[in-house]
């Protein structure tokens, strides 16, 4: 929504253009030889509107049988959003089997966070934390998708119930809000740790740079601690994308992860939905 996205990847929304996101559908009709009638297709950006003409070179086909026809898991778990958890998980939280290890996850109550804190307990890690906004989220996050523990930032003494959570420390903590949470998080990861700098949502409508620059305080922590930080994004990874979504795939139709979805019915009400979630 703003003039620099701060992603050369994504390109701002125009004055009285259609906007777009995400989306999946059915093809139609077409006069493009790789994409038939009933092909079932997605594209990063996808117009807000029942009906559009586009380009087929721009449509990924995806099979509908990877999410036993729930479309919409095609945005989400066994999607784009998937492959971040997975990816981010795997090629910059160096989680090991066997290793004892603690993750904490910020804004893990949303699409990427909720899936990552899963994909981490998956992949070893012996106690999960996940940090978000409500004791409703705090209730689903541990009692739904089988987190270890979660911290409403909202209440009460954040540091102190994140040490009670993780009491051997953080060792890997995926970042997606930024801000003062993550100083506080920072601050109890131990030596060697690794933070997966997947987004920052709170720095967002600021006037900053991405990443945002820290504090010294927190840059002397990572220094100190050989805390490694490095800016991720899914789309360096893509070569292994197939492969991946059918690991998530298999882990969704299994139950082995779960997936937390809002839906809400008819185009007219998407702007609505949309103002909704921002304030979230």
């Amino acid at each position: 929504m703003n003039d620099d996205t701060g992603a050369d990847y994504l390109t701002p929304w125009q004055l009285s253009e259609c906007v777009d996101g995400g989306g999946v559908g059915v093809v139609e009709s077409s006069r493009c030889a790789d994409r038939a009638e009933g092909d079932v297709v997605t594209f990063f950006n996808w117009p807000w509107q029942t009906h559009a003409v586009m380009k087929g070179s721009v449509l990924q086909k995806v099979d509908p049988q990877l999410v036993d026809g729930h479309l919409s898991h095609l945005l989400g778990a066994v999607g784009i959003t998937g492959l971040t958890a997975l990816f981010g998980v795997r090629e910059k939280g160096h989680v090991t089997k066997g290793a004892n290890q603690t993750m904490v996850v910020s804004g893990a109550a949303g699409a990427c966070g909720s899936i990552a804190g899963q994909i981490g307990r998956l992949d070893g890690c012996v106690r999960v934390v996940g940090i978000c906004g409500t004791d409703e989220k705090c209730r689903a996050l541990v009692e739904d998708l089988g987190f270890t523990a979660a911290v409403n930032y909202r209440q009460g003494d954040v540091p102190a119930r994140l040490r009670e959570c993780c009491p051997d420390g953080i060792d890997v903590y995926f970042d997606n809000i930024g801000g003062a949470i993550s100083d506080t998080v920072i601050a109890q990861l131990n030596n060697g740790g690794h933070v997966i700098l997947c987004g920052q949502i709170s720095q967002y409508n600021k006037d900053v740079p991405y990443p945002p620059p820290l504090s010294e305080e927190i840059q002397e922590t990572l220094q100190s601690k050989n805390i490694t930080r490095e800016r991720f994004m899914v789309l360096n990874y893509m070569n292994k994308a197939d492969a991946a979504l059918c690991e998530l795939s298999q882990w969704v139709k299994s139950g082995q992860i779960k997936v937390l979805e809002t839906v809400v019915n008819g185009i007219e009400n998407m702007g609505g939905t949309w103002a909704l979630n921002l304030n979230i």
